[in-house]
């Protein structure tokens, strides 16, 4: 059985990435380090982190594979710096660590548009992460892209709820590319590229899972 870390387990995906993981009998053991305890839950190693301060040496690294879905907004975070933190730097520190301790599967939550040479500084953030990933040489390498996700978060984001509004009126109209794509989709993206572990590296579209 597979031995999965999970990175962002508190988000909107990563809660269904952990509820879908929990529950499939394919995973030996879900590794969810978090900066506050999780209910406990069979099969779940809970590691309390603070992820500017990750150990380097710590058991739980040993994984056969890793879902990342950390994630905020320049809003969320105070700063682009802030943000970049989160959105670059954890899940790359977080990649490092866990290709030193054997393993050799990635699965990313990216975004739509993620392009290292990208003027956004959102966009540029995310291709950023995706080059220097590629270049740690995992075996089995996924970006999943998706637009605007749907789904009831602990907190609403204003603009977020505002533009899935409008989606949710167009999407008749609205190009697959474009529509709202349910964190449940992305989640069993992650998880399908986590215990499938494609040879290479793959790119999943929004409009692939919308």
């Amino acid at each position: 059985m597979t031995r999965i870390l999970l990175a962002g387990a508190t988000g909107l995906v990563g809660q269904a990435v952990m509820q879908r993981a929990l529950a499939s009998a394919q995973v030996g053991q879900l590794v969810a380090p978090t900066r506050r305890p999780l209910p406990a839950q069979a099969r779940l190693l809970n590691p309390i982190v603070d992820f500017d301060a990750l150990p380097d040496d710590a058991e739980w690294w040993r994984v056969d594979t890793v879902i990342c879905a950390l994630g905020t907004t320049i809003r969320d975070a105070g700063s682009q710096e802030a943000f970049r933190r989160v959105d670059y730097t954890y899940p790359l520190d977080i990649a490092r660590r866990t290709h030193a301790h054997g393993a050799r599967t990635y699965a990313l939550v990216s975004a739509m548009g993620a392009d290292a040479a990208s003027r956004i500084f959102y966009s540029r953030t995310k291709g950023e992460l995706e080059r220097d990933l590629l270049a740690l040489g995992f075996p089995s390498l996924t970006f999943v892209r998706p637009g605007l996700l749907g789904g009831e978060r602990p907190r609403r984001r204003a603009g977020e709820w505002l533009a899935s509004l409008a989606l949710r009126a167009l999407e008749p109209v609205v190009p697959r590319r474009y529509r709202i794509v349910p964190a449940e989709r992305v989640a069993d993206a992650l998880l399908r590229a986590a215990l499938d572990a494609p040879p290479g590296h793959h790119v999943i579209e929004s409009e692939a899972i919308a």
